[in-house]
């Protein structure tokens, strides 16, 4: 199964803990300022990423999900259902 590592980077405020608890040090802090203007994390390095999801469990704005991308596919087909029967 491939795995999908995604940051929502409008709920990131840049604290840095996902960065410093990295093993692989795939994570940096941008040097772009996001709409509440924090500058938020970002996989400067995503091929190194292992997905052990250490970043998701430190994340205190839970910014960072790691999903199975079957998981991926049926919650988007589950919305895709919802928005065409209402």
């Amino acid at each position: 199964m491939t795995y999908i590592h995604k940051i929502d980077s409008d709920r990131c405020k840049g604290c840095g803990l996902c960065v410093t608890i990295c093993p692989k040090h795939v994570l940096e802090i941008s040097e772009k300022v996001n709409t509440k203007g924090y500058f938020p994390a970002f996989q400067a390095r995503p091929e190194d990423c292992i997905k052990c999801a250490l970043c998701c469990s430190m994340c205190p704005d839970v910014a960072i999900t790691i999903t199975g991308a079957e998981d991926a596919d049926q919650t988007q087909q589950a919305a895709s259902t919802e928005d065409n029967d209402g």
